[in-house]
């Protein structure tokens, strides 16, 4: 494994009210130095929850994105609270965006999204023995849930409404994940 570099300095960059980009110098073994610029998370932590009700469906919930500036379908995802587990955090986040629960959670990974440029990562959880409960969000508008069959994960996957990187590869690890159980 390759040493790894050295941090000289860090700085802040932009401070945003969901964003901080800072700024970091830094020497790598061979005595090459850069400056990097990148999201700063801090503490907070995220979760996605892949939501499989008794019919091998998943819950996907359409919410606008402004980033693309268009509706997408995409897995129910937040914030874990000061004081909550990932698992409480999903549960949670399940009930406010698609109106169920799960009597049954699991923690299937952890991922880091753009590493060079973000320093964030999510807690990828499966979601089984669904039951009805809804509570208030911070969402501006109600969600719509839909049901998609994982039979045919790769026609889902192909949809021009579906692109974020993290339900993507959260459907599929989700679903080798139950046909290895199976």
């Amino acid at each position: 494994m390759p040493e790894l570099p050295k941090i000289l300095t860090r700085r802040p960059v932009c401070n945003g009210r969901l964003f901080k980009v800072e700024a970091a110098d830094i020497r790598f073994s061979n005595g090459e130095e850069r400056e990097y610029e990148y999201l700063r998370s801090g503490s907070t932590a995220a979760v996605i929850i892949v939501p499989v009700n008794e019919n091998n469906e998943v819950l996907l919930v359409q919410e606008y994105g402004i980033g693309v500036e268009a509706y997408e379908w995409t897995l129910p995802k937040g914030k874990v609270d000061p004081g909550e587990s990932h698992l409480e955090a999903a549960n949670r986040e399940l009930k406010e965006e698609a109106g169920f629960g799960a009597r049954d959670l699991v923690l299937l990974k952890c991922m880091s999204q753009s590493p060079n440029y973000m320093q964030h990562f999510t807690q990828i959880v499966l979601a089984r023995d669904l039951y009805a409960e809804s509570l208030p969000g911070d969402e501006p508008e109600p969600l719509a849930v839909r049901a998609f069959s994982l039979e045919h994960l790769s026609e889902l996957v192909a949809r021009e409404d579906l692109t974020e990187a993290r339900t993507i590869a959260a459907l599929y690890l989700a679903r080798d994940w139950l046909q290895a159980e199976r």
